[in-house]
């Protein structure tokens, strides 16, 4: 069976409010021991002497504020807290007459000792546990030299529900430890997986770009002496695409230089060998992309802002890929039936923008890392990126991305 998780409103509750009502309800309960209930001859617990008398509401006064004391200190200071919470316990038990800290009294202390190992680095959580350990050795020593009787049986019991309190607020620390480290080594492979695409990627479109160099300059040999204008126009592209291709790749390598591509070699190297000479996807796919999703039930606008000109080719497959990651977890997330895409061409920059009108949450979902992906492209390429709920309802997910010099030249 699985534990049924806690209402998100009873999530938002302090521990401290927790412990304090911990504390409320088990002096209720001692009360409620010494008293005769309905149905019964007598009470279950005889009723010490001074229980109602002045000095013993004022050590009932006096147990009551420490313990509230330690329940709004557990958050800031845990230990000092639980010392609190252990003097209260102490002092309410020397109003019972019994020759234990009973179970009752206990049992905000066994909440603070599972929050505080839940919680806090292991090793406060071990000083905690041996604190209320050594209280209850300490009250069964100092008894047992003014020779008064003792309630071992009892006294085992309690401290055996202190070690169970701490063993799960160490267990679900240590759960919530490991989920962590997965979590970060989830996003870090998400990283580096976007890393190694993008650098395949653009061996695609490096091998693409050196087909056509190729093709450009043979056609230009053979035309050089017949037709020196068509001659002319070929080497001019020949250099054109060169002047991306490098500029793009140095981009690219520069940022990629951290990136571990030892594991990736054979994929990278049968992709580009497979799709050498296939263009890569770009902004001129986007009207395509749009089509096809808005035929599976969702709408995609696309509208289109600027003098459209031709991006570097890692730039234009950046956006695209940017612009498909956002429309894909709008598709899977967002449960709506339209979203809207913006592309404006600024005179030194590249802007998109993605938005919808859904549930706000887009792509922050537990199991995707399609946020990661898109930051560390953006990031790659020296760019701005944002992506959160639009205060109107919706996500929104935008990037802005610098277009080198030489390109814009080159469209100029």
């Amino acid at each position: 069976m699985h534990a049924m998780p806690l209402p998100p409103r009873l999530k938002l509750v302090p521990s401290g409010v927790w412990v304090a009502l911990a504390w409320s309800a088990s002096t209720a309960f001692a009360f409620l021991a010494r008293v005769r209930l309905p149905g019964e001859e007598t009470a279950n617990e005889f009723t010490a002497v001074q229980f109602y008398r002045w000095d013993g509401l004022l050590i009932l006064t006096i147990a009551c504020a420490l313990a509230l004391l330690g329940s709004m200190w557990l958050h800031r200071r845990p230990l000092r807290a639980l010392a609190l919470l252990l003097t209260a316990a102490a002092f309410l038990t020397t109003n019972l007459a019994v020759g234990a800290i009973q179970l009752a009294q206990f049992l905000a202390v066994d909440l603070a000792l599972y929050v505080i190992a839940a919680g806090r680095p292991r090793r406060t959580g071990v000083t905690a546990l041996s604190m209320a350990l050594a209280v209850l050795l300490v009250w069964e020593t100092v008894r047992l030299l003014r020779g008064w009787g003792i309630g071992t049986l009892e006294e085992l019991t309690v401290a055996l529900t202190a070690v169970v309190a701490w063993l799960l607020g160490d267990a679900s620390h240590r759960t919530r430890e490991y989920g962590e480290r997965l979590r970060a080594q989830a996003a870090t492979q998400a990283v580096t997986d976007e890393r190694l695409r993008i650098a395949r990627e653009m061996h695609d479109m490096v091998a693409h770009s050196i087909g056509i160099i190729a093709l450009q300059a043979g056609a230009a040999a053979r035309v050089v002496h017949t037709q020196p204008d068509a001659a002319r126009e070929a080497m001019t592209a020949v250099e054109t695409t060169g002047r991306e291709t490098l500029s793009g790749l140095r981009r690219m390598l520069v940022a990629l230089r951290h990136a571990d591509q030892d594991g990736d070699r054979d994929r990278a190297a049968a992709s580009v060998e497979a799709d050498r000479l296939h263009p890569a996807e770009g902004l001129a796919d986007l009207d395509r992309l749009a089509a096809a999703t808005t035929a599976a039930g969702v709408q995609v606008d696309v509208h289109w802002k600027g003098a459209r000109r031709q991006l570097p080719p890692d730039i234009d497959l950046s956006v695209f890929r940017i612009i498909q990651e956002s429309i894909t977890n709008v598709v899977r997330h967002a449960a709506t039936t339209a979203c809207r895409v913006t592309v404006d061409y600024l005179e030194e920059h590249v802007a998109v923008e993605v938005t919808d009108d859904g549930r706000g949450r887009g792509s922050t979902t537990d199991t995707g890392f399609g946020l990661v992906g898109m930051r560390e492209r953006v990031a790659l390429l020296h760019g701005e990126f944002t992506a959160g709920p639009r205060p109107e309802g919706g996500f929104r997910v935008t990037a802005r991305l610098p277009v080198p010099a030489t390109a814009a030249t080159v469209a100029a």
